[in-house]
């Protein structure tokens, strides 16, 4: 006959619990969810070419006011407004008549001091000779010598009269200064005007080439002469592309040809001037215009796709990383500006981090992940922002 078993209660109850807890571990690690899957980016390191956007306007390459310089009554314009004229095209025509009558008078006393001049030059030689054997007196000598003397400056003046009138003549005949495109006339046919009068009888604009005038603020100017020191930047093309009102692009770039060497008071910015071609003269002085001007190369940069960039509380801009054991830790960001859909990063990211760019929103800092690296451009770019 089998005996039957019995165990006491303290016995029971410990073996009772042991089942309950390893059941429970059990269940624990079945519903243990797998590490969150994230996407991610190798970053590597690039030369990029720094860019600004900045506000300009055009401005003519050259002005010319086109005024008289003798007095006289208008006969005759020869240019048609708004017409492209040449230099030394003859764009008005004063009444020549007494300059004609001037100049004419001018030769003729030339003429007369020149055949007087004979006669006291041969008077002059004759007396010296005469001296010498006493057949006239010395003052006779000196006055002859003084008359030659006095001849040959009176020539000299009215070589001078002459050249002056022939000037004057000259100036009757009002020619472009410049080439360029000239504008309407302040006056007609049968006016009259004077060399000293202030109201230009036209302008001419020379509009190819045209300049561009950029503002920048002396900080960013600075900061980008700091990196030039430092051999920050290395050395780029200075070229400039402009992008019109309507925000259409210019399709001639252009180069910036110097800086202001002082800072405006009142804005606290320094002007930059761009030479752009203009043959189909698309661009007009006074003209609002975007330019965009390069500021050299930068190598070795790091440039972070805009999406795996956030910011914290404090508003800094911050980065998740995957690291070699999988977990992911955050980076504190100094970045410089956007390049295209990308944050240009100068500290805090450097050659063959894992950025991530997907799934962000599932993993904390410190925790494991899965991660699986994903291809950006093969997606829809990212718009840029400011910094």
């Amino acid at each position: 006959m089998l005996k039957r078993l019995s165990f006491s209660a303290p016995v029971v109850a410990p073996l009772l619990s042991l089942l309950v807890l390893t059941a429970c571990d059990k269940k624990q690690e079945a519903a243990a969810p797998p590490p969150p899957q994230v996407g991610y980016v190798v970053l590597h390191t690039q030369t990029v070419p720094l860019k600004a956007e900045l506000a300009g306007r055009t401005s003519a390459h050259r002005v010319s006011d086109v005024r008289p310089q003798v007095a006289g009554i208008i006969q005759k314009r020869l240019f048609e407004e708004g017409a492209l004229v040449q230099a030394g095209q003859l764009l008005y025509q004063i009444d020549p008549a007494p300059y004609e009558a001037a100049y004419e008078q001018a030769q003729g006393n030339l003429a007369n001091a020149e055949a007087n001049l004979i006669s006291l030059k041969s008077k002059a030689e004759r007396y010296a000779e005469l001296v010498k054997v006493e057949g006239v007196s010395r003052q006779d000598y000196d006055d002859a010598r003084a008359a030659y003397q006095q001849g040959q400056a009176t020539i000299v003046a009215d070589r001078a009269a002459v050249k002056a009138a022939k000037v004057n003549l000259d100036y009757t005949r009002i020619t472009a200064p410049i080439s360029g495109r000239i504008g309407r006339s302040s006056i007609t046919e049968g006016a009259l005007v004077t060399a000293d009068q202030t109201t230009a009888l036209a302008t001419i604009t020379q509009l190819d080439p045209i300049y561009v005038d950029i503002t920048q603020s002396s900080m960013e100017m600075t900061a980008l002469k700091r990196r030039l020191i430092s051999g920050g930047l290395g050395k780029g093309d200075a070229q400039v592309t402009l992008k019109l009102e309507d925000g259409t692009a210019y399709p001639t770039p252009g180069t910036l040809k110097f800086a202001e060497v002082s800072v405006d008071q009142d804005s606290g910015a320094v002007t930059l001037r761009a030479l752009f071609p203009n043959p189909e003269e698309m661009l007009l002085p006074g003209m609002y215009v975007r330019a965009t001007v390069e500021q050299g190369m930068m190598p070795n940069a790091i440039l972070a796709p805009q999406q795996g960039v956030s910011r914290n509380p404090k508003s800094d801009p911050i980065a998740l990383v995957v690291t070699a054991d999988n977990k992911v830790e955050q980076r504190v960001l100094t970045v410089d500006r956007t390049v295209g859909d990308k944050w240009l990063v100068t500290d805090g990211l450097k050659e063959g981090d894992r950025l991530i760019v997907e799934g962000s929103m599932k993993a904390r800092v410190g925790q494991a992940v899965t991660p699986v690296e994903v291809d950006l451009s093969a997606k829809a770019p990212t718009s840029g922002s400011g910094k």
